[in-house]
């Protein structure tokens, strides 16, 4: 397997795994959720304040964060988009030296002349 096809299948393999475990998380999240209530109602685990409540919003906001980094930051910033952003870098790097050194070609022109 050429190298090119080995990173997009290694790419494609990482993608997969990221989501497999975004989806792992809702199930396991939905179902603790479910228990934690139906638990709390039956068993009466409640004693006046809704700790479930909170404990369930608090595990939902940090999986809208994980579904945020899988589906939407790393959609976009993944190794293409790193290669871009290094190579425009080294592209502006590249020119200011060649600027630098267009300066330093003609100060001695400017000093020789005087």
């Amino acid at each position: 397997m050429k190298s090119e096809q080995h990173e997009l299948y290694e790419y494609a393999r990482k993608r997969i795994r990221q989501k497999r475990i975004v989806y792992f998380h809702f199930v396991l999240l939905f179902l603790v959720s479910l228990f934690l209530f139906v638990s709390t109602k039956v068993f009466d685990f409640n004693e006046g304040a809704n700790w479930h409540i909170w404990l369930i919003t608090a595990w939902f906001f940090v999986f809208i964060l994980h579904f945020i980094k899988v589906f939407i930051t790393d959609r976009f910033m993944n190794k293409n988009w790193e290669r871009e952003q290094i190579d425009r870098l080294v592209a502006l790097q590249e020119k200011k030296i060649a600027e630098l050194n267009s300066q330093i070609n003609e100060e001695p022109l400017l000093n020789k002349q005087e």
